[in-house]
C-alpha cells in the first residue's frame, strides 16, 4: 500500500499537484492524505487578534480549513472515482512543517507531493518557501510540481548524481515503482570534469545497477563543471518529464539548496521534481 501525503493551501497550485498525484498512482493501491495545517492563518492579522478573540478566530479558521477539504475531497472522488484508492483529510492547528514531518513519522508516508509555489507564487523563486523547507528537513522523498504542470505520463526520467553516497533501498524502490507502470526510460547522469569513477563512485553505481529496476537504465557521462547549467541542458535536450535528485551530504541538490539561495539560481523547473532524502537533518 502506498502512502501519500499532499499538503494544501487551497491554491490553484495545490490542487494541480493533487490531480497529478492521484493520476501519478492511479494503478496502485495507494492511501492519499490531504493536509491543511492552518495556524499561519490564526496569526496572520496580528494587529487586530486579542487574547480575547484568539479562540473565535480558531474555530472560525478551523471550521473554514475542515470545510474546503471536504470540498477537496469530493472533487477527487468525482475526478478520479479509483478503487484502488482510500483518501483521508487532516485539518490542523500547526505549522506545515511541523505537521508534514509528524504525518511522515506516524502514518510511515512513502512521498510527499506538493505544488512549487503556494499562493503567493513569487515568480522570483523556483520553490516556494514551504515547499523549500519540506525539501530541505522532512525526512521523506518530496515531489514538487510545477505551477500549472498538466499530467503527463514520466516516460524519460533523469536521474543526475555524483555517486558520492549510498543509496536507501526503499526510495529507489519507489523510483522504480513509480517508473514501471509507464515503461519509463531513467538516465543516471554523471556530470564531473574527470570521467574516471573512485573506487566508492563504482561500488555506489553497481549498487544502482543491481536494485534500480528492470526496465531500461542508462547511465551517462557529462564532462564539465557546470553541473547545473548540464542538468538544465540534458533536460531540454533530451525530453526529460521528470527530474530526480538525492539530497544528501555531497550531493548535488543539496549544493544547490544549502549553498545558494534559490532566487540566485535562476532556475525555473519546468517538471516534476522529485527529491529523494538520504540524511538526517538538524532541527530547525
Amino acid at each position: 500500500m502506498r502512502k501519500i501525503l499532499i499538503p494544501t493551501d487551497f491554491s490553484e497550485n495545490a490542487m494541480n499537484a493533487i490531480q497529478y498525484g492521484v493520476d501519478l498512482f492511479k494503478y496502485e493501491l495507494s492511501e492519499f492524505y490531504f493536509m491543511h495545517a492552518y495556524q499561519d492563518e490564526i496569526y496572520a492579522d496580528e494587529a487586530s487578534l486579542t487574547r480575547e478573540t484568539l479562540e473565535n478566530v480558531e474555530d472560525v479558521v478551523s471550521k473554514k480549513s475542515y470545510e474546503q477539504l471536504q470540498i477537496i475531497l469530493n472533487k477527487i472522488k468525482e475526478f478520479s472515482p479509483n478503487p484502488k484508492h482510500t483518501y483521508h483529510i487532516i485539518s490542523s492547528n500547526s505549522l506545515l512543517l511541523d505537521e508534514t514531518d509528524k504525518i511522515v513519522d506516524e502514518e510511515n508516508i512513502d512521498i510527499v507531493v506538493m505544488g512549487t509555489r503556494g499562493k503567493t507564487n513569487d515568480k522570483k523563486l523556483t520553490f516556494g518557501s514551504h515547499t523549500l523547507q519540506v525539501l530541505k528537513y522532512v525526512q521523506c522523498p518530496v515531489l514538487a510540481i510545477p505551477n500549472n504542470y498538466k499530467y503527463t505520463q514520466p516516460k524519460h526520467i533523469l536521474f543526475p548524481t555524483n555517486y558520492m553516497i549510498p543509496f536507501k533501498r526503499r526510495e529507489l524502490k519507489l523510483l522504480c515503482e513509480m517508473a514501471s507502470p509507464y515503461r519509463a526510460i531513467i538516465d543516471m547522469l554523471y556530470i564531473s570534469k574527470a570521467k574516471k569513477l573512485s573506487m566508492r563512485q563504482e561500488d555506489n553505481q553497481i549498487f544502482i545497477k543491481e536494485t534500480l529496476c528492470k526496465g531500461e537504465v542508462n547511465f551517462k557521462v557529462v564532462k564539465s563543471t557546470d553541473i547545473t547549467g548540464s542538468i538544465y541542458k540534458y533536460i531540454e535536450e533530451n525530453g526529460i518529464d521528470m527530474l530526480v535528485m538525492v539530497n544528501t551530504r555531497h550531493s548535488f541538490l543539496e549544493n544547490i539548496i544549502f549553498q545558494s539561495t534559490i532566487d540566485e539560481l535562476g532556475l525555473n523547473l519546468n517538471i516534476p521534481f522529485l527529491a529523494l532524502q538520504n540524511m538526517k537533518r538538524d532541527e530547525l
